[in-house]
């Protein structure tokens, strides 16, 4: 496989950006292909089944583009879709949670740990399956926060609203004297500051972006496959999404630390 071919990377709407800031980050000279399901935005109250059909669609139009690797930047899909798509291609692929897992794990003091994610994600005890491999003798407790993505989307990253809802959403798991709070959710880290000011000076915040990086990082020196033709050149990245982008657009200017040009809709229904 060309060594020069993009990674691509998908999430159910935007969030998924945030990880691929991460990406970008921690790798500049990688080629990325995003897509975003926007029409179909959010994941998290869907059933299993149509999370792995919606999973499978954007896996082909990814191998289409002939990505070398792809990263599932949604939790909901990591949770319950991973397993099946990674038996359907040869392509590496990986998802957010095991390395939000391990993230979290090495966080903790005090071995309470909180998730709070999206519905779908929260139930299918994904995180604390890889927690619980790690150390059984972590304390979980668990949030589902179905709100915070609609609130992101809408781009109130910082309004008495968002922290109205914070509150009364994290005001019980705050009382379990948690030290460690990972945030299961790639549109999360986009109002941690809120949640931190929330949680206290006490409580880490994890965002599994930066760890997801460094996975797929190892995944691609396993493989082969970094990038060692990039000069001076810089890397090209291809944005996509599955409705009309003029509001991605602009949401994706403030999260992204370049202004994004061209953003194309592609029928996924076709894939």
């Amino acid at each position: 496989m060309n060594k020069s071919a993009p990674i691509g990377i998908f999430d159910s709407g935007v969030g998924g950006l945030t990880v691929m800031r991460k990406l970008i980050q921690g790798m500049p000279e990688e080629n990325i292909i995003y897509f975003g399901d926007t029409a179909r935005v959010p994941y998290g109250n869907k059933s299993k089944e149509t999370i792995i059909h919606y999973t499978r669609q954007i896996v082909r139009f990814l191998e289409s583009q002939n990505v070398k690797a792809i990263v599932i930047a949604c939790n909901t899909a990591s949770a319950y879709a991973l397993d099946d798509i990674r038996k359907e291609t040869e392509i590496p692929i990986i998802g957010v949670i095991e390395p939000g897992a391990y993230a979290a794990a090495a966080a903790t003091r005090n071995g309470k740990i909180g998730i709070i994610g999206t519905y779908a994600t929260i139930h299918s005890g994904a995180y604390e399956s890889f927690l619980s491999q790690i150390n059984p003798d972590f304390e979980i407790y668990k949030q589902a926060c179905p709100l915070f993505v609609p609130f992101v989307e809408e781009g109130l990253f910082e309004d008495d609203l968002t922290d109205q809802i914070i509150a009364r959403y994290l005001t019980e798991i705050k009382r379990e004297n948690i030290d460690t709070l990972l945030l299961g959710c790639t549109h999360y880290p986009l109002i941690k500051t809120a949640i931190e000011r929330f949680m206290g000076e006490n409580v880490i915040c994890v965002d599994p972006g930066l760890n997801t990086a460094e996975m797929l990082r190892q995944i691609l020196t396993k493989n082969n496959l970094l990038n060692t033709s990039f000069s001076q050149e810089k890397a090209n990245y291809l944005f996509y999404v599955s409705d009309p982008a003029a509001r991605m657009t602009e949401f994706a200017n403030q999260i992204m630390p370049f202004s994004i040009g061209k953003i194309q809709k592609i029928n996924i229904e076709e894939y």
